[in-house]
């Protein structure tokens, strides 16, 4: 998908056809990535998760940089068209890194005993709920063709010459039978499975949120997502209107911001592997640090103050990798593709959210004080719930939850034919 939006973008005739091709196919296909790769790393490490984590982080910051420069000298010499086929066809390498994730054989839920009676092959069983289906539809269809017989009225005696083809009558009949009958069956129940999997999500996602801790970290995360994503976007607007110099920046404060993401990411990878460290207070401590930080911008007058704050949020906006390591220890690695997805779809809308809004403070005051504000304040707000939710109860998060009970069916053996 990532690739194939990239290529199908180059060929777009306007920007509505952008809308689809780079907006949705692209965006869609980034995000499936994205939380395909985290729950993936973590079902694979477990003594090491929060260094994998972090690198794999790290690898995506280092990505953006080189993406930014290769794009610039791209569409210098290809044109944007150019520029957008050739990024897309260096996207298909992502396959090669995929082919590489087989999942892991689950043995943590062994199958119940059968009972005496019902050890037997699998080969040699069948379901007796199929078996019942079965016979009902074929009753059915028994019932519909006798009427249909019964109201013919023969128009010559039954000899030997008519015998042979009303056997085979007889035979296709019955062969036709059988065969709706099992398409009949087969259709009922992928409908019946298709709605129990409705319901099990339902069920799993109201379980989830029933977990208070799970429920204060879809609210942090949304109000992060909020308030922590337009300072990427505006620190230079805000370094213009402090009357900093062009002379005075030696960095462009979003590079700043970059490269300490990169060493947030690896560094608070790191440190969520320390026993003696509990990961899920660290991630509050960097909300609240981070919520802090910015509302500390809108005092910053020069360039060197910007810098260190700039310095600040990014390394704290290195929370990322040590996220989906919260996530499993609250909700368990059975849950985590579940529970992830959830969280990842609010911090999306988050992410959609906070820019406009920040933007309609600015329009509003003409300044990016109260903006700032805002955004320290849900980054400070989510911290503070987390670490409400989280304070007498973080012992029962590192618990395992209990397992769903696998789906039983009973057997029967099969009659001889």
């Amino acid at each position: 998908m990532v690739a194939g939006g990239l290529m199908l973008s180059s060929f777009a005739p306007n920007i509505y056809f952008l809308f689809f091709s780079y907006g949705i196919v692209v965006g869609l296909g980034c995000g499936l990535l994205y939380t395909a790769t985290v729950t993936i790393t973590c079902q694979y490490f477990d003594s090491r998760r929060g260094l994998a984590l972090g690198l794999i982080s790290t690898g995506s910051s280092v990505g953006l940089f080189i993406y930014a420069a290769l794009q610039r000298l791209l569409i210098e010499f290809y044109g944007l068209d150019g520029c957008l086929l050739i990024v897309g066809a260096l996207a298909l390498n992502i396959l090669a890194c995929g082919s590489l994730m087989r999942p892991l054989q689950v043995s943590d839920y062994p199958l119940p005993g059968k009972t005496a009676l019902e050890n037997i092959p699998d080969r040699y069983s069948v379901y007796s709920e199929k078996e019942k289906n079965l016979e009902e539809n074929t009753n059915m269809l028994e019932r519909r063709n006798s009427s249909e017989e019964m109201n013919k009225s023969p128009l010559a005696p039954d000899d030997g010459k008519h015998k042979n083809p009303d056997m085979a009558h007889t035979r296709e009949t019955e062969t036709y039978r059988k065969k709706v009958a099992e398409q009949t069956y087969f259709c009922k129940q992928l409908a019946k499975w298709k709605w129990q999997l409705c319901k099990n999500y339902c069920g799993e996602t109201v379980t989830l949120f029933k977990n208070k801790v799970f429920s204060a970290l879809f609210v942090a995360i949304f109000l992060f997502d909020i308030g922590g994503f337009p300072p990427s976007l505006l620190m230079e607007d805000v370094a213009r209107s402090s009357n900093v110099k062009e002379e005075e920046f030696i960095m462009p404060l979003i590079s700043i911001i970059g490269i300490m993401t990169a060493i947030g990411k690896l560094l608070l990878g790191i440190l969520a592997d320390f026993e003696w460290i509990n990961t899920l207070y660290l991630y509050v401590a960097t909300l609240i640090t981070m919520g802090l930080a910015l509302c500390a911008i809108p005092f910053a007058k020069s360039y060197v103050t910007l810098s260190v704050l700039s310095g600040i949020i990014g390394l704290l906006t290195g929370n990322w990798s040590i996220f989906p390591y919260v996530t499993t220890k609250t909700v368990g690695i059975e849950r985590l593709a579940h529970a992830y997805g959830i969280l990842m779809f609010f911090a999306g809308l988050g992410n959609s959210l906070g820019p406009p809004i920040v933007g309609w403070f600015y329009d509003w005051t003409q300044t990016y004080d109260i903006a700032f504000y805002f955004s320290g304040f849900c980054v400070l707000l989510g911290g503070l719930i987390l670490l409400l939710a989280a304070l007498p109860s973080w012992s029962t998060c590192n618990k395992k939850l209990p397992k769903p009970a696998p789906a039983t069916f009973l057997y029967k053996v099969a009659s001889n034919v």
